[in-house]
């Protein structure tokens, strides 16, 4: 009986140090600063900077609004030998896009910023692992995807009308800085908001997103779904 403790004991203190050792145990980071979108003033990738500079329509400038956005990730994973969905998110996103209603060509868009700092899953441990050792959240906050490139953008767009398009442009997480492509659909709900939802995939090895080896968790999928549905107001 005794042996039996102590078995349980070292079994307990080596699963406490497999989870400590994951960052499963240590208080992630807070956030440090409300999510701010960089000025369209600052950095402005456009569609066209030809027809940019040559435009001579009502360019609006639109704010995406954390209150009513969301990003999130989803990738599937063995979890006590069931296969489930990982579903990660967060409403700590900000930029902005400025736009001509009659002239779609001159689009412009920031630079995208995501408080890693914020994203949650149903599982605190879960939480705790991506923040301390996956996205290493204390030393790199923010996920940043800055617009190299608009396609599919022309033309004019009235109330109501959903249109689809492509933004490439340079995906950064941590320290990686790759480039990927989202393909987005928005609709404008009025002169004033625009609604829609980005969508892309990218690889955790192209990121060095590693797992942790922690009990019970295996076949982590390689391809993460990115999800970023929007409200933007001028």
């Amino acid at each position: 009986m005794r042996k039996q403790i102590v078995t349980v004991a070292l079994l307990s203190m080596l699963i406490l140090a497999v989870m400590t050792g994951c960052g499963v145990l240590q208080e992630p980071a807070a956030p440090s600063e409300p999510i701010e979108a960089v000025p369209l003033a600052a950095e402005t990738p456009v569609v066209d900077a030809a027809a940019a500079s040559e435009t001579t329509g009502d360019v609006v400038t639109f704010q995406i609004s954390p209150a009513d956005s969301q990003v999130r990730f989803e990738l599937d994973e063995d979890l006590r030998g069931n296969r489930f969905t990982v579903v990660g998110v967060t409403d700590q996103i900000a930029g902005e896009l400025a736009l001509d209603f009659a002239d779609l060509s001159t689009a412009q868009v920031g630079v995208i910023r995501i408080n890693a700092r914020t994203l949650a899953t149903d599982n605190d441990f879960r939480n705790r692992a991506i923040q301390n050792n996956i996205l290493e959240t204390g030393d790199y906050e923010f996920i940043s995807f800055a617009p190299t490139a608009v396609s599919g953008l022309s033309g004019s767009v009235t109330v109501g009308e959903a249109v689809s398009f492509s933004i490439t442009g340079d995906l950064t997480i941590r320290d990686i800085t790759h480039e990927v492509t989202f393909e987005v659909t928005a609709t404008a709900v009025s002169d004033t908001q625009i609604t829609g939802t980005a969508t892309a995939t990218v690889l955790r090895s192209d990121y060095d997103l590693n797992i942790p080896e922690v009990p019970n968790v295996a076949n982590v999928e390689e391809e993460v779904d990115l999800t970023i549905d929007f409200v933007a107001n001028s």
